[in-house]
């Protein structure tokens, strides 16, 4: 690479670091991107957003508040690496080696997990909502529920749904979440798949004596079998016309 291009790369993606940064991240930066070399680097507060560290080598590196938004971190180690209230949102961590990383209150929405390795990993309090192909070993079953209401609530409804199948593989008696993909199924016009759901969720509500959760699913199968002129294509039928809000059918089966 042109010397004067990385000295301009490295001067723009270092504008925005803390005062409190010691000087000798501009030199870790510099090192990083010209070799990808940078295990046990000092990076905290680093600006490296949309950087191709695409197998780089991070392992036991300081990333404490680094923004790394978009950035392309496939295949890169990170193992032992603090990413501490790290920007991770929309990054590539496809193959990435995350084993020991320190992830606490780390912004991981939208990102990209396929095939990543999370093993003694420390994500408590890190936001994953959107996350593709997260392991489910690193989170709850009431974890990806959460996510799938919030996927809902926003009109997601593909990756809602696959959040509440994420939460039934992991309880499989979580009648909450069976409802909850059956609304999520029914509002995506996938009626068949939505009533097996309405059932499932009857059937689990009634075993454990849950009064309001069974009034509601029984509610929901009958919206679902209510006859209506209206077409498909006519636009998406609203299931929660027979109650006040999305929260109030789903938010209310979120374990505490």
């Amino acid at each position: 690479m042109n010397s004067k291009i990385l000295v301009t790369s490295i001067f723009l993606l270092t504008v925005g670091l803390s005062s409190t940064v010691q000087a000798a991240n501009y030199e870790d930066i510099r090192q990083l991107l010209a070799t990808k070399q940078c295990q046990k680097c000092v990076l905290s507060n680093a600006g490296l957003v949309m950087a191709d560290l695409s197998g780089a080598n991070l392992s036991g590196a300081n990333l404490v508040g680094a923004n790394l938004s978009r950035a392309n971190l496939v295949g890169a180690d990170l193992r032992g690496a603090n990413l501490s209230g790290a920007s991770l949102f929309g990054v590539n961590l496809s193959e990435a080696k995350l084993s020991g990383a320190n992830l606490s209150g780390a912004d991981l929405r939208d990102t990209f997990l396929m095939n990543a390795e999370l093993k003694g990993a420390n994500i408590t309090g890190a936001n994953f909502q959107g996350a593709v192909g997260m392991p489910s070993q690193i989170a709850k079953s009431e974890d990806f529920y959460a996510w799938g209401v919030a996927a809902a609530e926003k009109g997601n409804l593909k990756p809602a749904i696959d959040y509440f199948s994420q939460a039934i593989a992991l309880k499989p008696d979580y009648a909450g979440a069976y409802l909850a993909r059956g609304v999520a199924n029914y509002q995506s016009l996938d009626r068949k798949n939505a009533l097996e759901d309405g059932q499932k969720a009857v059937e689990l509500f009634e075993k454990e004596k849950n009064m309001e959760g069974l009034i509601t699913a029984k509610a929901f199968i009958t919206e679902l079998k209510t006859s209506y002129t209206e077409t498909l294509n006519a636009g998406k039928p609203s299931v929660f016309d027979f109650v006040n809000s999305i929260g109030s059918v789903l938010l209310q089966f979120l374990p505490f």
